[in-house]
């Protein structure tokens, strides 16, 4: 494929960052069935909390333990906190792994890769235009679940303050600051599920196998970081700082744990798309 691209470049009116536009790539992935089953699922989680929370009475923690859980039904933004609590943890990689993971592999499992690159999209082109669009999924799915929870629960529970569980409060407005930290740094932190992903999406043609696989490994992370004879070596797992933006909800912001969370996750996942891009530049691509 390399000659074809090089070809193209010495043609006139070729211009490779022309190609694949990014509006185009996000419409194609935004008709996706995928797509819109993920966001049907991520927009229906908070009611099914709700109704959840209405046909068993009053929420509580496990183990006597006082958690988000137990003031879940206090105000509109402590159920929005709740819902980022049970999700968080597992159900917010599923989008990340999905869109980033099956991104590159889909199209290769379609036989349109090499269409695609004779058409031509240089390599590096089509790699970013993908990425991008994928992050920026990724990002609309974080979004997405706690402002529909913040509507939903003010609608069930009213609008008030952050009621802290060990104690104290937030007003409204701070609260609503607060949880648009913790959704970003949530984003941020799931990046190495993304690079784990796409990168695994350059090397095989299976998305469900790029899919899978990240979200494996994500799971074997958070399965090391519960291995606390491991000591001090968890705090170069990612899966160590995903809970660190409880801080963040706290009277006095705390950004120690995030900051070390954000160094961790942006490290691994900037290795991780190195290797994406410099194994598929050289790829043989036939499919």
């Amino acid at each position: 494929m390399g000659h074809v691209e090089k070809a193209a470049g010495s043609a006139p009116g070729y211009r490779a960052r022309h190609t694949l536009p990014l509006r185009v790539e996000a419409m194609r992935q935004l008709r996706r069935r995928r797509t819109l089953v993920v966001g049907a699922v991520l927009a229906v989680l908070p009611f099914v909390l709700i109704a959840a929370f209405a046909i068993g009475g009053q929420p509580s923690g496990r183990n006597g333990r006082v958690t988000l859980i137990d003031t879940a039904t206090a105000s509109g933004v402590n159920f929005t906190a709740t819902c980022l609590f049970v999700s968080a943890g597992f159900l917010l990689v599923v989008p990340v792994a999905l869109f980033c993971g099956d991104t590159v592999a889909s199209e290769a499992g379609w036989s349109s890769l090499r269409y695609l690159l004779a058409a031509p999209v240089p390599r590096t082109r089509l790699l970013v235009s993908k990425l991008t669009v994928a992050l920026a999924f990724s990002a609309a799915a974080m979004v997405l679940l706690p402002v529909v929870a913040l509507a939903a629960g003010t609608a069930a529970y009213g609008w008030g303050p952050l009621q802290i569980p060990t104690g104290g409060s937030l007003p409204g407005t701070t609260a609503v600051g607060r949880l648009a930290i913790v959704v970003a740094f949530v984003f941020v932190g799931q990046l190495v599920t993304a690079g784990l992903a796409f990168w695994l999406s350059t090397v095989t043609d299976a998305p469900l196998g790029a899919v899978g696989g990240a979200v494996g490994l994500t799971i074997v992370g958070n399965v090391l970081d519960a291995v606390t004879a491991l000591g001090h070596w968890r705090d170069f797992l990612p899966a160590h700082w995903q809970f660190a933006w409880a801080d963040a909800l706290q009277p006095r912001l705390e950004w120690g744990g995030m900051i070390k969370g954000t160094a961790v996750s942006v490290a691994y996942a900037l290795v991780l798309f190195a290797l994406a891009f410099r194994h598929f530049r050289g790829k043989d691509v036939v499919s």
